[in-house]
């Protein structure tokens, strides 16, 4: 499905959609094309962004391939295969997910779930919070 899905080719093309998106939250899915937890979700940000968000105008998806632009590996402290950082109006948002990491590095299988969170960080987002508390615990000590 991450065929589908825009891609950024370029550190450059990755900071023009961060400064350039006022209205919707934008989700940077940093990933290496052979991952299947990478592949699994690009199947529920696919069916998520068909189905709900391009109509709300909640959020907008792009990938990013780890080997292609290196420039934020470092950066953005991106070391595992697939990790999906949130960013509202040039500004990167927080998400506590109760797992201490600010960033999703997991695979969400549920897309109900996903659209919950993305929906809370908009509409926290909007209220110009920088972090933003998930609905859902995603601690290891629940086995999510």
């Amino acid at each position: 499905m991450s065929y589908m899905l825009p891609h950024l080719h370029n550190g450059w093309q990755v900071d023009q959609v961060i400064l350039s998106e006022e209205d919707c939250v934008i989700l940077i899915h940093f990933r290496q094309d052979w991952g299947p937890t990478c592949m699994k979700m690009d199947e529920v940000l696919y069916i998520i962004a068909k189905t709900k968000w391009k109509i709300a105008c909640f959020a907008t998806d792009y990938m990013v391939n780890f080997g292609e632009v290196p420039d934020f590996n470092k950066l953005a402290q991106l070391y595992d295969t697939c990790s999906i950082m949130f960013f509202f109006r040039s500004k990167y948002i927080m998400v506590d997910l109760g797992t201490g990491n600010n960033k999703i590095n997991w695979t969400l299988k549920d897309k109900q779930n996903m659209d919950d969170l993305i929906e809370t960080i908009y509409h926290d987002a909007c209220k110009d919070q920088s972090l933003v508390a998930s609905p859902k615990d995603y601690s290891t000590k629940y086995r999510y």
